[in-house]
């Protein structure tokens, strides 16, 4: 029964972070497939270039809600079952678990052929329900080296990093740090080709589509 559990609400995660947020919103907007345009991403930022601000807007917040609300519902199992039928010093490794499900849904949607976005922002909301604080701290680093670089790739990146160092230097939990390690690989793995691009000169920066040559590398 025990394992039943654990399997449902990791399943939970993973269907809910497969919600295809960015795939719907381009849709229901321009009758697109958002897997055909620009960097072939369903995240806010090919959103963003290809359709505008607005819907942008909305694939981030959605992205976002649903990881926070597949992790919250693991930590309302915990709340709300009266019996301890999965010990409790379980818990924060089943929330590990189910937020790398999450991350994993979203970039790997089953409802999309196991295609998808690259888990920036469902990563963050993950962080506002594991650490606010770390959550924060990230997102200041995206925006100050945005703002500095215009390069939505490079900031997602310097916030992987800031998320592990902050993990250590606020003592999080062993499987906090562990998730801030494996998940930033993933999500800097699932960033190789901008890396590509970010060395060799070619990355788009914020306001500018990318070149046809660039698409055919991501």
């Amino acid at each position: 029964m025990v394992w039943l559990i654990i399997a449902l609400l990791i399943l939970q995660a993973y269907l809910l972070g497969s919600i295809p947020t960015g795939y719907l919103v381009a849709k229901y907007v321009k009758g697109i497939d958002i897997r055909e345009e620009g960097s072939g991403s369903t995240g806010a930022t090919n959103v963003l270039r290809t359709i505008g601000k607005t819907a942008a807007i909305f694939v981030l917040i959605g992205d976002m809600a649903k990881a926070m609300l597949a992790v919250g519902i693991i930590k309302l199992w915990f709340i709300f079952t009266p019996l301890a039928i999965i010990p409790l010093e379980w818990k924060s490794w089943l929330i590990v678990a189910g937020s790398m499900a999450a991350i994993l849904g979203h970039s790997k949607s089953i409802f999309l052929n196991f295609t998808g976005g690259k888990s920036v922002a469902s990563s963050l909301g993950l962080l506002l329900v594991l650490n606010p604080i770390v959550a924060l701290g990230a997102l200041a680093t995206f925006l100050g080296v945005l703002g500095l670089f215009r390069m939505v790739s490079l900031s997602s990146i310097m916030g992987v990093i800031a998320v592990n160092i902050l993990m250590l230097v606020l003592h999080q939990p062993l499987s906090y740090c562990l998730f801030a390690v494996v998940g930033g690989i993933y999500v800097i793995a699932r960033h190789r080709t901008n890396i590509m691009r970010i060395f060799e000169g070619t990355e788009p920066r914020i306001g500018e589509k990318l070149t046809s040559e660039a698409v055919k590398t991501v």
